[in-house]
């Protein structure tokens, strides 16, 4: 069957490989992808953040303020790689939870070629650094498949990490197929970074070493400025005292900037602070102290990250090839509220319990960005971030999918330092990129015919101000909450949906998808979508939601799932782990996505020769000081810790392990009042303790699994410093898992999922 087509990019049969003369011609491409930055936070769209890399960067290009995402960020990024709409591409939602409904199942089809793929064989080389998340959860192993790494997917060379997150101390990371440490430890200094700079400048020095002139096309995808926001000292203390004032006057002064430097429309009425965001002066001296600190340790991991971008730039430009580079930055979808009202220390727990959470994080302030948090900002911040808009990540507002496009191409922008005002979307990146490198996406990929090219060229608006926006209507839809941009008008619905609990707790809105209002903007006469103007036009929201109908039919919209991780109960791995696995020293990390749950109960047997000369030594952990445990042996004998959210809880055994043949366990059993571990040496139990907790389902976000026979990166606790290698002869070690508990019933296949088809979670 032919791919149908739906208007777009132009196709041709197969690409014709450039002779050495024409690839010396054409543009590399230097695309930056940031994470959770809102549309006000780098210093060329207004913020007093310094940004002086970046915002080079805009005023030697464009700056275009009408440029739109999906609201989070696997599906941005697959409409950035693919030119095509999230859902049509099977990335509706995050990578974490693939689902049954074709438009969430988390695979990228190869139908859907992706634009390393299409200047890889137009004679491209392809990098990529950083943060990936677009490989399903349960590919994310050394077990493959790696169809949906980034080699698979078309990248020649990939460092970093596949999934949402990593600690940037210490993060889970991936050298094309493989995990590998980081160069340095967290302890001399490491952060990834700067790692992340190190390697996109290698690629690109290798590279033009072996074939000078050649093109090509480098992805630079930080961590940044995703949570944890961890960054030294040095670039966070600089910014003591600066958001003191609090959010509201920072948010003011920025739409002021905004207005004066031509990114917002003067006269612009910016939306109001909303009553689920705090007034500053309400809140107490000690959380006034914790959110201005939390956010200039943000504002610090920016300028750290503008610096690592200045040093990617700062190398073309040394080696003579950045003015003929296309730089574009942007980032994936508005700023980040999930570090609740007042931040966290370690949101790990406030994912679960905001109030609890909140005494340990004011006692932690002074650690915030440092090798001891998995730390988040307040809130307050992310509303004022993404200034002058309404609401944030996840929500298709526009402060979920308005952010930043920076584009410099020396001598092919009309007017250096300007802005654009054109509508356009992040399906509009690749087909702007091919038709600059002469590059015609093509019908078939491998056998595989293509789906049509959702995005149109943006590349007139380089030259011409007056170009025409490459679109007339774009749909959104993210968990539920739903919108739609048509001529000038955007209609939005007020959904919230079940999770997170707090959101939905304070978030004025509907709770039920039958209920839910859709209000109407002009946002030609109003660039904020603060004037809800639904009850003067009631024939536009009819037709603005017929064709949001209509578009989510075409697209794989449906059916709507509201849910964030209840949607676990509708997608099962291909193979479920077992419950009884065997380990031995010598191996990589073990992901955790392929381990079994360990809540529901656990025992550990470890089997070991030790010495005369008494025994030390991690023989299997998980996790680090923010979350986790590990099992390891501390001047002959034998002790058990185990982290959650930070606190430790620790058994240690009474009697020296000896010397020998041992065979050692622990073993975990939750109860109603608590949970009780007991460690065994040969037989005899040899330490207790309760654990008054559950355990967590996931133990860590973004970490590199179970090590077995050392440890790597942060500690679990103070005991020891990695790798912390076992001193005996470690034989085997064996994880056996309790039956977890039932699954949740599958939700209902129907068009829509109402809350009454959720009340199980």
């Amino acid at each position: 069957m032919e791919p149908r087509t739906r208007g777009g990019l132009r196709c041709c049969m197969s690409p014709r490989t450039p002779t050495v003369t024409e690839q010396a011609s054409r543009p590399n491409v230097v695309l930056i992808v940031l994470d959770d930055l809102g549309f006000a936070q780098f210093g060329c769209f207004g913020s007093d953040l310094d940004t002086p890399h970046i915002d080079r960067v805009a005023g030697e290009g464009l700056r275009y303020n009408r440029f739109h995402v999906t609201a989070l960020c696997s599906p941005t990024r697959a409409c950035i790689l693919t030119g095509r709409n999230h859902h049509r591409v099977g990335m509706g939602w995050l990578t974490e939870v693939p689902g049954t409904a074709p438009g969430y199942s988390a695979h990228i089809p190869p139908s859907a070629g992706t634009l390393p793929r299409m200047l890889r064989d137009s004679g491209y080389s392809t990098f990529a650094v950083g943060k990936w998340h677009l490989t399903p959860t349960w590919e994310r192993s050394a077990a493959g498949p790696f169809e949906r790494w980034p080699l698979g997917m078309g990248f020649e060379r990939f460092y970093g990490f596949l999934g949402a997150e990593t600690n940037q101390w210490s993060p889970d990371l991936v050298a094309d197929n493989s995990s590998v440490p980081a160069p340095t430890t967290p302890f001399e200094g490491y952060h990834l970074t700067e790692d992340l700079a190190d390697r996109a400048i290698g690629f690109v020095r290798d590279q033009q070493h072996a074939r000078p002139g050649r093109p090509f096309f480098l992805y630079v995808a930080p961590g940044a400025m995703h949570a944890p926001h961890h960054v030294p000292e040095l670039w966070s203390d600089p910014y003591a005292g600066a958001f003191d004032a609090g959010w509201e006057r920072w948010r003011d002064a920025a739409v002021a900037r905004q207005q004066q430097i031509g990114v917002v429309p003067r006269g612009t009425e910016p939306t109001p602070r909303p009553s689920w965001v705090q007034r500053w002066d309400d809140l107490p001296a000690d959380e006034q102290r914790l959110c201005a600190r939390g956010m200039e340790v943000y504002a610090g991991f920016l300028t750290h990250t503008d610096a690592q971008v200045g040093r990617v730039l700062s190398f073309l430009e040394t080696i003579g090839v950045l003015d003929n580079t296309i730089v574009l930055v942007l980032s994936d979808n508005g700023t980040s509220s999930e570090g609740g009202l007042v931040g966290s220390a370690n949101y790990h727990r406030v994912v679960g319990d905001h109030e609890g959470d909140r005494p340990e994080t004011l006692a932690r302030v002074e650690l915030l960005g440092g090798l001891r948090s998995f730390n988040h900002y307040a809130w307050g911040w992310a509303w004022a971030g993404n200034a002058p808009f309404w609401l944030w990540k996840r929500f298709t507002w526009l402060g979920g999918v308005r952010t930043p496009l920076i584009v410099r191409w020396p001598g092919r922008i009309g007017e250096p330092g300007a802005v654009r005002s054109q509508f356009c979307h992040a399906v509009d990146l690749l087909p702007t990129i091919l038709d600059a490198c002469g590059v015609e996406a093509p019908r078939y990929i491998d056998g595989h015919g293509q789906l049509s090219i959702d995005g149109r060229s943006l590349l007139d608006t380089f030259t011409a101000a007056d170009a025409p926006s490459p679109r007339s209507t774009q749909y959104f839809e993210m968990v539920g909450s739903r919108s739609i941009y048509h001529d000038g008008w955007k209609a939005t619905t007020d959904h919230v949906g079940p999770t997170p609990v707090l959101e939905r707790s304070l978030i004025a809105g509907s709770h039920r998808f039958e209920d839910d209002h859709w209000a109407l903007f002009n946002l030609d006469e109003d660039f904020a979508e603060a004037l809800d103007i639904s009850g003067r036009h009631p024939e536009v929201v009819d037709d603005l939601v017929a064709r949001w109908n209509a578009e989510a039919e075409d697209n794989g919209v449906f059916p709507l799932d509201d849910r964030l991780w209840g949607r676990t109960s509708v997608a099962e791995p291909p193979q479920r782990p077992p419950r009884r696995m065997t380990f031995r020293p010598g191996g990589g990390p073990v992901s955790e996505l392929v381990l079994p749950e360990l809540r529901a109960g656990f025992r550990i047997i470890a089997r070991f020769e030790a010495g005369s000369q008494g025994t030390e030594g991690v023989l299997c952990a998980l996790g680090d000081w923010n979350q986790g445990w590990a099992w390891y042996a501390l001047q002959d004998r034998m002790v058990f810790a185990l982290s959650l959210h930070g606190t430790v809880f620790r058994a240690e055994a009474d009697v020296p392990i000896g010397a020998g043949s041992h065979q050692a366990g622990v073993k975990f059993r939750p109860a109603p009042a608590g949970g009780g571990l007991l460690m065994f040496l040969d037989g005899d139990t040899v330490a207790a303790t309760e654990i008054p907790t559950d355990l967590p389902a996931r133990w860590q976000h973004g970490h590199p699994g179970l090590f077995v026979g050392h440890d790597q990166g942060l500690p679990v606790c103070d005991d020891y410093r990695p790798p912390f290698s076992f001193t005996g002869t470690l034989h085997e070690v064996v994880l056996e898992a309790a039956d977890p508990a039932p699954a949740s019933p599958p939700v209902s296949s129907g068009r829509h999922t109402s809350d009454d088809a959720l009340r199980h979670e």
